[in-house]
């Protein structure tokens, strides 16, 4: 992904830093950021709330973080097949589909700012959230 994104700075002649990293282990100073975007990324990050306390510490304060995310469905018989699935569709890709997200952004001490069901009824979430002042 590194090369592609590479590849797209230069054929838009924008210049970017490119860094090849562990969101749960961040080699960046605090506050470095205004915001922060990311996309069905946690899904994968084996400590997301590690990962998710790493966005905040490098958020500045007031800032944002916009994520586009999948996670375990709030139907209770739905959420109960992707809790069985889940294991099988790790093992084959790698992506945990189970995971409360909404509930990892306020336990990473993030604060939420809006929450918006997509497609998938409920199982695909934009997620607004910031970092406390």
């Amino acid at each position: 992904m590194l090369k592609r994104a590479k590849v797209r700075a230069l054929a838009l002649k924008k210049p970017v830093q490119l860094r090849l990293g562990d969101v749960q282990r961040l080699d960046l100073p605090d506050q470095s950021f205004d915001s922060v975007v990311s996309t069905f990324v946690f899904c994968s990050v084996p400590n997301p709330v590690l990962g998710l306390q790493e966005i905040r510490r490098v958020v500045k304060p007031g800032g944002r973080m916009y994520m586009l995310e999948h996670m375990r469905s709030e139907k209770p018989a739905v959420g109960k097949i992707m809790d069985l699935l889940n294991p099988l569709v790790v093992r084959i890709m790698g992506a945990n589909i189970n995971r409360r997200t909404v509930e990892n952004v306020r336990l990473s001490g993030l604060e939420i700012v809006q929450v918006e069901d997509l497609a998938g009824g409920g199982i695909f979430k934009r997620i607004i959230a910031c970092r406390p002042n």
